[in-house]
């Protein structure tokens, strides 16, 4: 039997990795691969496993892990920090769907706890597959990415009570006034929590936390990897009792721990057997599709794929544009949550298992899931297209318009040769600061609007809309301005800003901070008269402190970095480095050694001057400088004297200071 399973796990993984490979290169995510394997590897495939209850016992360990690591690293911190994007943009998202798919299918006759559920599966999107998408594309920090994530977080925290709610779907009418528990019944299961609950405050108020502390302390990580384990299938375990899943117990576990110092490395810990451990649930969720069922039904199955992408994305989109944010944005957000979550797997599978998803639409829902997130990638890469084409109908204008508003309420006279500063975030601030006190005009344009009410409380000149529509560059005054800067962290967004610009005002000087050198290229190309990028200069700022630390003369620093910058950083980009203006002292220089003597009453040199000692030829040692309680002396020559108490700066080999030293020591001390 084990031998069997051995050979099992090694076709799951082999198929897997072959599958994930091509996939990897058609830029669809490894989950989609992994659901695939399921399917290849499946009983309506090949055949070729036979383990499907150990594939199943491993895939529960999986979801267990992936609850688990969710809870430690969720942080209440963190979600008050996006709060209104998070709770009211996600509850409108969550809502919106849910009400739509649930009323369709009652509409259509569907039971009750067919159609809730329903709701719940098309109501939640991909945290895994939107995050890396966006990570690739170096638009998790834009404002849509941003919006994605604050709704992600509040899908996976829906999702918890969405789980919670199944087995209470399936055990009661959702029409029927009857209880569901007896009055004694209900009384036992109450005091049952109540102890459970008290059991797992004081153990995260003080038997874990002395628990972690004390292993902590061992510094032996197989001991933290076994507590960790523990904590998670014993909490998992106790909480089984109430009857809540193994999952949500899991999850629990890892919020007992999320808030204490050693959350971080648990998660270092747990993450490689999570992924393996949940690459097992997806592949045995495509073992359960039936191919023949989605070959005989194929035409229905791609209206319904056609129809659920188009529906969320248009819900989603709803949520930001309710909250203020231009169309562009907005629409960018709801094509990204446009495709079914991986936790809608474990929703259906759950709904499977106690009869309330009946297999023909459990059939279906995998067949429309699994497709809506191989579209996922595809769906952003179109998306900044699709969304320009959106904003340019005239039967959206009205919406367009009243989401990317371009009333700073209040009234300006014309600017002529001022600054436009697009975006307000902590350049854009430090830039407004800098121009006031310069007294250069200025105006900002900025597309979120908490930023756009705190700069308007600040007094400051903003204009809210999104800078790519030209009514909005227009509002500032972008044909008269003399510069401008844009400072957001869109990249594509960024491109087509900087092209707008140029070709409204060809004499204006456009300045880009961008994040990646990759991106300077591009926007030069665009029209950008300068591009900062923020990982060479935060390269350039470190090997100018390494420089001066070594004592290169800044004259020659300086020089270093203009041929950096004018050689649009090819000189760092490059393997081997142009040195010819650094000198040749560098190569000693690790032989050269700065340090501090108190110059101590009774010493050789207390109250003598340096002229009498000729400290450079006699012992090859320079004083620099010396502290002489408040002022620092710097102007050294053989007529300064040193006092006692003095702390002298001394400069040359370790070997020569180490002779040198007992000048400075008192008689008794040498």
């Amino acid at each position: 039997m084990v031998f069997a399973l051995f050979t099992d796990i090694l076709i799951v993984f082999t198929i897997a990795l072959v599958v994930g490979l091509i996939f990897n290169r058609m830029k669809v995510p490894p989950l989609v691969a992994f659901i695939l394997t399921g399917i290849i590897v499946g009983p309506y495939g090949f055949s070729l496993i036979h383990g499907e209850e150990q594939v199943n016992s491993l895939a529960e360990i999986g979801i267990i892990l992936l609850l688990f690591t969710i809870g430690l690293e969720f942080s209440f911190k963190d979600l008050w920090k996006i709060r209104l994007i998070a709770i009211v943009g996600g509850a409108l998202q969550v809502g919106l769907s849910f009400a739509f798919f649930c009323g369709l299918a009652l509409l259509y006759g569907w039971p009750a706890g067919e159609a809730v559920l329903m709701g719940f599966l098309l109501s939640l999107s991909s945290t895994a597959i939107v995050l890396k998408i966006l990570h690739e594309r170096g638009e998790i920090d834009s404002p849509h990415g941003s919006i994605a994530l604050g709704i992600l977080i509040f899908q996976d925290l829906a999702a918890i009570p969405m789980i919670m709610a199944i087995p209470f779907l399936a055990s009661t009418s959702l029409f029927s006034v009857a209880p569901l528990l007896t009055g004694d019944a209900l009384v036992q299961l109450i005091i049952q929590d109540l102890v459970i609950v008290f059991i797992l405050f004081a153990g995260a108020k003080w038997l874990i936390p002395r628990f972690l502390y004390e292993i902590a302390k061992t510094k032996n990580q197989e001991m933290f990897l076994l507590f960790i384990i523990i904590i998670c299938f014993g909490v998992a375990w106790l909480v089984s009792f109430t009857g809540v899943s193994l999952a949500i117990g899991a999850l629990l576990a890892g919020l007992l721990i999320s808030g204490s110092e050693y959350s971080h490395q648990a998660v270092s810990i747990v993450l490689p057997f999570r992924d393996i451990f949940t690459s097992f649930f997806f592949i045995s969720v495509g073992m359960l599709l039936d191919i023949q069922f989605v070959a005989a039904n194929l035409g229905g199955i791609i209206f319904l794929i056609l129809a659920v992408i188009s529906v969320k994305a248009i819900l989603a989109t709803a949520a930001p544009l309710a909250l203020g944010y231009p169309l562009r944005i907005a629409a960018l957000t709801g094509l990204a949550l446009a495709q079914v979550g991986e936790f809608s797997f474990i929703i259906a599978q759950s709904g499977l298992t106690v009869g309330i998803l009946p297999v023909d639409t459990y059939q279906t829902f995998l067949a429309v899931a699994l497709v809506t997130m191989a579209t996922a990638p595809f769906m952003l890469g179109f998306g900044h297209p699709i969304t320009a084409r959106l904003c340019r109908l005239p039967a959206l204008s009205v919406i367009a318009q009243g989401t990317c508003g371009i009333d700073d309420g209040k009234h300006h006279p014309e600017r002529r040769d001022h600054l436009v500063i697009i975006g307000y975030g902590m350049t854009g601030r430090n830039l407004t600061r800098a121009a006031r006190n310069g007294k250069i005009e200025y105006a900002i344009v900025e597309l979120n609007p908490d930023l756009v009410t705190e700069a308007r409380l600040e007094g400051q000149p903003v204009i809210f809309g999104d800078a790519t529509s030209e009514g909005v560059l227009n509002h500032a005054g972008i044909h008269s301005a003399r510069i401008a800067v844009i400072a957001i962290n869109d990249p594509i967004a960024i491109r087509k800003i900087t092209a707008q610009i140029r070709r409204l005002n060809e004499a204006i000087t456009i300045i880009v901070r961008t994040r990646y050198v990759s991106e300077t290229e591009a926007l030069y190309l665009a029209g950008a008269d300068e591009v900062i990028a923020e990982e060479f200069e935060t390269s350039v700022e470190i090997f100018t402190r390494v420089l001066n630390k070594y004592f290169i003369p800044r004259d020659q620093i300086d020089t270093f970095i203009n041929e950096v910058r004018a050689g649009g950083y090819q000189m760092l980009r490059s393997r081997s480095v142009p040195l010819a203006n650094i000198p040749e002292l560098i190569r000693n220089i690790p032989n050269i050694t700065i340090t501090a003597f108190t110059v101590e009453r009774g010493s050789p040199l207390a109250g003598k001057m340096l002229g009498d000692f000729n400290l450079r030829k006699r012992h090859n040692i320079l004083i620099l400088a010396i502290q002489r309680g408040e002022e620092t002396i710097t102007g050294i020559g053989g007529e300064t004297r040193l006092e006692a108490g003095d702390v002298a700066i001394v400069y040359g080999t370790p070997s020569y200071i180490a002779l040198g030293a007992g000048l400075f020591k008192g008689e008794n001390e040498r």
